[in-house]
């Protein structure tokens, strides 16, 4: 469970790996020429918001989008647990392969992570997260939105380098908000199209 904290969230920029549309995983992909560019676009919003602390990704791709938007030089503090689902033997395979309806089921792959486990993981990396000084920045991964999935009602498709500004449920109200706040200017990949994770 989170805390009910209001708090932000950007994924990171493109890899070359997002732009083929295969599975990255754990693999430590760097952010491509797009990918600099999209987190350099993204960062005068980042800095009109009243950010105290960034919590990001320890994989490059996340973690160099947090250093490129703290343009308002907050502490960034490297959480382990926010990165990316591990895919074990199918990292490097296209996203949408065959593998993942067995994965989705509750399947085991080879060298990776269960389903529910990487969503319990996520939703405690989230919660450490939330426990610095807010408002905080959560810089990750595609997945670490889809995870929240539970939490929000819904699948939001991210594109990346997309920013949001994430509130827990109203008095009332059993599900979190999602609210789009900026996203690059050129075209994106969305989590979730062609594939949900």
């Amino acid at each position: 469970m989170l805390p009910h904290v209001p708090f932000y969230f950007l994924r990171h920029g493109e890899t070359d790996w997002n732009r083929r549309r295969v599975m990255q995983g754990h693999t430590d992909i760097a952010l491509n020429e797009t990918g600099l560019r999209q987190a350099q676009e993204i960062a005068p919003a980042v800095a009109a918001l009243p950010i105290k602390t960034i919590c990001a990704s320890p994989l490059a791709r996340a973690r160099r989008t947090a250093e490129i938007a703290n343009v308002n030089k907050v502490p960034i503090i490297i959480i382990d647990e926010l990165k990316e689902c591990g895919f074990g033997v199918h990292e490097g395979e296209d996203s949408s392969g065959a593998w993942r309806a067995g994965w989705m089921a509750g399947g085991v792959i080879e060298g990776g992570e269960r389903r529910a486990h990487y969503i319990a993981r996520a939703t405690q990396a989230l919660a450490r997260a939330l426990t610095h000084e807010s408002p905080v920045l959560v810089v990750a991964h595609g997945g670490t939105f889809w995870a929240m999935e539970d939490l929000l009602g819904e699948t939001v498709h991210v594109q990346n380098c997309t920013l949001f500004e994430m509130a827990p449920p109203a008095a009332g109200q059993k599900f979190w908000t999602a609210a789009q706040l900026a996203c690059p200017c050129e075209p994106a990949l969305a989590i979730g199209q062609g594939s949900r994770v």
